[in-house]
């Protein structure tokens, strides 16, 4: 086991907070500081994926789906390795996915160690990445479970709504689970706040009550990323923030986001002990 690399989940069960944009951009500013980074989509949905470029997800026959079926079935999987499963972008590694890894999760169910899968798939690539970082699926479903799993630490975009912040107990409840059962060692590194319009009271408002409930058990990323345009335009021009608009303000909070999760490294201060499961 490779205990230099560091593997972080960006995950929340609400779509639409930002966690394949804040995954392909902290890997991008993690890159763009010297670290080897390796991200991961494991949503059947391929939006990490198409963010990347890729116009086509579903007709590529090498992605995740293969890597964890090959994992499941016992067969050698040092030839999917070579044969490109793992692209490049900007400078980070990344993992493909597409609509064949929902036939993978179907599977799951009828193996054993189910929970573990992607955590033995990736295994023998940890040793060449500083971080891996894995863009999660907005469910509680087994292929999330595979992602708190295989992961050190998770990282949770929340937009300061209602709807958002409503759902949040529930994703801790299911944290607290896998930390209790399978992943004794999963930490949250933070709740980072995400689309953040500071100029409304209700987003005002929304940030100060999470922070408040959550504040004492949680911590809370300094570097909220504001609601853009440009953020918003990045996955259609196949891009990171850096490259599409590196002088904007989204840029600068990704920025100063990837030097939060470089000094947390692999010793984060787990207050995520006391989360309770509800």
């Amino acid at each position: 086991m490779d205990d230099s690399c560091k593997v972080i989940a960006i995950t929340n069960q609400k779509g639409g907070v930002g966690k394949t944009t804040t995954t392909l951009n902290l890997g991008v500013g993690l890159a763009r500081q010297g670290k080897r980074v390796l991200l991961i989509d494991s949503d059947p949905q391929g939006s990490l994926t198409a963010s990347t470029g890729i116009s086509s997800p579903d007709e590529l026959d090498k992605t995740l789906a293969e890597l964890m079926t090959y994992e499941m079935t016992g067969e050698d999987k040092d030839y999917i390795y070579e044969s490109d499963v793992i692209k490049s972008f900007e400078g980070v590694d990344f993992i493909p996915s597409n609509i064949s890894l929902s036939g993978t999760e179907s599977a799951l169910s009828n193996c054993l160690s189910r929970e573990s899968v992607l955590k033995r798939s990736i295994e023998a690539i940890k040793h060449d990445y500083d971080f891996i970082l894995i863009d999660c699926m907005p469910s509680l479903g087994l292929l999330n479970i595979n992602a708190l799993v295989a992961a050190d630490s998770l990282i949770i975009p929340c937009e300061p709504t209602f709807l958002s912040s409503k759902g949040m107990n529930l994703l801790l409840g299911s944290v607290g689970r896998v930390k209790r059962q399978i992943n004794p060692n999963l930490k949250i590194d933070g709740i980072l706040l995400t689309m953040v319009d500071s100029r409304t009271n209700n987003a005002r408002d929304i940030s100060a009550a999470l922070k408040s409930e959550l504040g004492p058990r949680i911590h809370f990323f300094d570097s909220p990323i504001p609601r853009s345009v440009k953020a918003q335009e990045c996955p259609l021009a196949g891009q990171s923030i850096f490259s599409y608009e590196p002088n904007c303000k989204v840029a600068l909070a990704y920025e100063s986001l990837t030097k939060e999760v470089i000094k947390l490294g692999g010793k984060t201060k787990d207050k995520s002990r006391n989360v309770s499961v509800r």
